[in-house]
């Protein structure tokens, strides 16, 4: 049994498809990508998984969502947090007057009988950077501390699935790197299941054991990591490498001008 199941999902938004008959599997300790252009469905699918889209009138009309092999969709949010799954949103959410250790605790919520400096302890190993920083107002603190911020806070949730929702949106490139290789570690050596969405197509293929490709609300390919970096579509329409070799500019490559063969 998978620990999560999207089995032909269609998902609307006032009779408006957003969504349109998406599947896909992960396993128990995997870690996953889905990638595609802006407005192919990506962050619709996360939160159709976190429910966080019944507040916004998204309903699933078709298909199922099964954590653990239990349909969870039109579950409330804070009954999918309690279950294991946590979220981590697009756009670095911190509490601003809130310190970095603060913002943190936060996370430890949903938990009783918290012990609470072996937690902070155990996330200050994969973010020294927040150790140092721990009494700084986290509105000071720049966009690649406040990612980690809060990946640390859902973290501390103690998720069975950790869903990230553009972890490199607006970070530089080494920042970037950075915060994606402690993504890989905790999956590795805690064993958290981590379904990420991100347009950096190189960086999150890099670590990823399995990936997705959506385009306008669908999955259009999918395979191992080996298979979709070696996939020539892939190469030029997500990674930028021409046919021959050599490399496009990113306009080149947003134009489209060879037909891909999954469409």
């Amino acid at each position: 049994m998978a620990q999560l199941d999207v089995e032909g999902v269609t998902l609307t938004f006032g009779g408006v498809a957003a969504l349109s008959g998406v599947s896909m599997r992960v396993e128990a300790g995997e870690l996953v990508s889905i990638i595609g252009p802006n407005g192919a469905g990506k962050t619709t699918t996360l939160r159709a998984i976190s429910g966080l889209l019944i507040p916004e009138d998204g309903e699933v009309v078709r298909g199922e969502i099964l954590y653990r092999g239990e349909p969870i969709h039109g579950r409330p949010p804070e009954e999918i947090v309690r279950l294991g799954i946590v979220q981590v949103l697009e756009g670095r959410r911190v509490f601003k007057h809130l310190t970095v250790e603060e913002n943190l605790k936060v996370g430890t919520l949903t938990r009783r009988g918290v012990n609470l400096k072996e937690e902070l302890d155990r996330i200050y190993h994969y973010f020294p950077r927040l150790a140092e920083l721990r009494h700084r107002l986290a509105g000071y603190c720049s966009g690649g501390e406040q990612q980690m911020i809060a990946i640390g806070r859902a973290l501390l949730a103690k998720p069975r699935l950790l869903l990230l929702d553009e972890p490199s949106l607006g970070l530089a490139p080494l920042l970037v790197r950075e915060i994606f290789d402690i993504v890989a570690r905790v999956n590795a050596e805690e064993g958290v299941t981590v379904l990420v969405v991100e347009q950096n197509a190189r960086v999150a293929l890099s670590i990823a054991h399995y990936g997705y490709i959506m385009e306008s609300g669908r999955i259009v390919l999918e395979g191992d990591r080996a298979y979709l970096l070696e996939n020539p579509d892939v190469q030029e329409f997500y990674l930028g490498v021409a046919k021959e070799g050599g490399r496009k500019s990113f306009k080149e490559v947003k134009a489209y001008k060879r037909r891909k063969r999954f469409m």
